[in-house]
């Protein structure tokens, strides 16, 4: 992963861990990457309502997914992908 990529995922990832109005999408996003099977897919059309900076960042780490064929545990991301899912998961029942 380069620096950009780094830097695009731990903003995603600070943005999903609080409660905003865009927190749900972007933790959806991350969170299908990391288990979707288990946490449910990403609705591509939910990017059409996020800030344009957070937009960006989806597409660079979206690339680099695609890139590196990597999940985030590959990459040292499981704990913060973790608490993403305890909060927002624990938050929908439907989930």
């Amino acid at each position: 992963m380069n620096e950009l990529e780094r830097v695009a995922l731990e903003r995603l990832i600070a943005v999903a861990l609080h409660d905003s109005g865009q927190s749900r999408k972007v933790a959806n996003f991350l969170l299908a990457w990391w288990n979707a099977p288990r946490c449910g897919g990403f609705d591509l059309t939910d990017i059409w309502n996020l800030d344009a900076a957070i937009q960006q960042d989806m597409i660079v780490v979206l690339c680099m997914t695609v890139r590196l064929s990597a999940y985030p545990g590959r990459l040292g991301y499981d704990e913060p992908l973790r608490r993403i899912e305890a909060l927002w998961r624990a938050l929908d029942v439907t989930a």
